[in-house]
Order: structure tokens, then sequence, then C-alpha cells
């Protein structure tokens, strides 16, 4: 009766020990460093290091607002001095899911540019991405409830 009871007092000291411990494994999601680009082709391209994970797959989201400077160019390469360049603003987002390895995510999301819509030029001229401002950029991890601010980024491609 004694091992029994012996046994069954190691075996509760155990299932409490168990128990205490997994609040200390929980996850503690925290984006570790946060970069913000602009790609060749005009698109955010925001870079990201995000530790603190449990296994398994992160889903992120990418927002920002976005405003894009169009031009004509000719063919000698000039924006003629012409009022043929418009501005248009509007929200670009991206979503991803990336899967994390030892607890980190180590990705990058990329949004936009956002469109010339209508806008187009008279012959001989072709149409560019002459600016490019992304602004209120938020990452957030979907999976953990974690979100990070960046900075405001702006590339110019042409001056007009």
């Amino acid at each position: 009766m004694k091992v029994i009871k012996s046994a069954l007092t190691t075996l509760f000291a155990l299932v409490v020990a168990l128990v205490m411990a997994s609040p200390a494994s929980a996850v503690a999601a925290k984006f570790h460093s946060v970069s913000a680009s602009v790609s060749n082709s005009g698109a955010l391209v925001v870079s990201f290091d995000e530790r603190g994970l449990g296994n398994g797959n992160i889903d992120y989201t990418l927002a920002a607002d976005s405003s894009a400077v169009y031009a004509c160019i000719n063919g000698g390469g000039n924006h003629p001095q012409a009022a043929n360049k418009e501005t248009v603003n509007g929200d670009v987002s991206a979503a991803g899911s990336f899967e994390s390895r030892n607890g980190r995510v180590q990705a990058s999301l990329s949004a936009g540019p956002i469109s010339a819509g209508s806008f187009t030029c008279p012959g001989g001229q072709r149409l560019v991405l002459a600016a490019v401002t992304y602004s209120n950029i938020v990452l957030t991890d979907t999976t953990n409830g974690t979100s990070v601010s960046v900075n405001s980024i702006t590339r110019v491609f042409f001056a007009v």
C-alpha cells in the first residue's frame, strides 16, 4: 500500500509540475527587425525577422497607404514640360504564410504599386512610374496578434 501511495504522490507531483510549466512555454512573438524598401518596379517590400514563435505556419498581412506619380516620357528619355503627369492615391496590401523554423520567421512581403488607372500618354511617349510613396505601413502577424508600424518610404524614378 505504501508503494502505491508513494507512486501516486510522485505522479501527482509530476502532473502539477507539467501543468505549471506550460505557461512558461507559451509563445511570445516579437518582431526583432523590420525594414521597408521600394523595388525597381515600384513595389513596397517589407522584410522582417520575427522571433519567439511556436512551430508551424505563421500568417501575415501587410497594409499601407500609397501615392504614386505617373508621367509621360518622350523618346529622348525626358519628361516634356506639359502637364502630362498624374498622382494617384490608394491602399495596397498583401498577405502571406511562412513556416516558423526554430521559433523564427525571416521573410518579405510585397505590395503595390497602385495602378495609373485610365491615365495615358500621347503617341510617341511612354507611361512611367515617376515616384511612389508608402506611408502608414503596418505588418501584422495574424496568427499571434502582433503588429508593427514601419517608417514611410519614398522612391523617385524620374524627376518630373
